[in-house]
């Protein structure tokens, strides 16, 4: 293995046959060693194959502050979560979770105990990615000795969110929680009800509700062919106290964002909140 640069004396880059680049670790493995030299393969301990050629970098600039112990924390929390959700996460989530991982550590040290803002619907709306960081927990305890706090693992649930947007920034990642809980309020305060979480429409809604936040922060547009105006009118016209809704949300949206919901996404979103209402006002006039 070549080394194409030394970030320190237990990490290096390098690349695989493929001309991929490489972040190898091991202890000692670049010991008084320079780019153009090999390293011995059994010293490597950890690879990282990064599909961005940019990200190394970053990694390299970030372990000239911080010991190299924080990109294993960021590898293991990574793998769990591609073990749940797939490949498809940005690589930049190593830099975005070293970074705050020990700067979060060294807080704690200090005395010094952020809490999230977030946390409630955090948990609320992603619960998968907050499971990942409870998990992220256990392994930090694991690696410095150091127990944190439950806002700790919303933090890096909402690193997991962002990277699974493909690194839109964490601002974006605070948006879509924003918008998503927003719209929600706006069907509750609507109905005047309180929506049944547990049934399979609310995730459906929940689900489109993500999505649908995602393409507003990306100002996405797709705007709907004028053969498909006939399925808007009949969702206009059959669904009238949805549609309504949905007439608020778009207002919502436009005053907040300066974005306009294309009438395709009024249809969906017309037809989901339908769903996720008509139960629960069934289930009020059997009670």
């Amino acid at each position: 293995m070549e080394i194409k640069k030394v970030f320190n004396n237990n990490v290096v880059l390098t690349q695989n046959s493929k001309g991929q680049e490489m972040v190898v670790m091991g202890r000692g493995l670049a010991f008084q060693k320079k780019a153009g030299e090999t390293i011995e393969r059994d010293k490597v301990e950890k690879t990282f194959v990064l599909d961005n050629r940019g990200i190394s970098d970053k990694i390299g600039e970030l372990l000239r502050e911080v010991p190299d112990e924080y990109l294993t924390i960021a590898d293991r929390i990574i793998s769990m979560a591609k073990e749940r959700f797939g490949p498809g996460l940005d690589d930049y989530a190593y830099v975005a979770l070293m970074d705050h991982i020990s700067f979060a550590v060294t807080r704690h040290k200090q005395g010094m105990i952020l809490r999230n803002a977030l946390m409630w619907e955090i948990k609320k709306y992603y619960k998968e990615e907050f499971s990942i960081g409870l998990q992220a927990l256990d392994v930090i305890e694991e690696e410095t000795g150091i127990r944190m706090e439950e806002d700790e693992a919303a933090s890096i649930a909402l690193h997991l969110v962002n990277s699974r947007v493909s690194g839109e920034g964490l601002d974006a990642a605070v948006q879509i929680v924003k918008v998503v809980n927003d719209t929600l309020n706006i069907v509750k305060y609507h109905y005047k009800m309180e929506l049944d979480e547990t049934s399979i429409n609310y995730e459906r809604f929940l689900t489109h509700l993500r999505f649908f936040a995602i393409r507003l922060v990306r100002q996405e547009k797709t705007e709907v062919p004028p053969a498909d105006d006939f399925m808007f009118t009949q969702v206009q016209t059959r669904y009238t106290e949805a549609f309504t809704c949905s007439e608020k949300v778009a207002s919502y949206v436009e005053k907040t964002f300066n974005w306009s919901i294309s009438k395709d996404e009024k249809v969906y979103l017309t037809i989901h909140i339908h769903r996720v209402t008509s139960r629960c006002q069934e289930l009020n006039r059997q009670g």
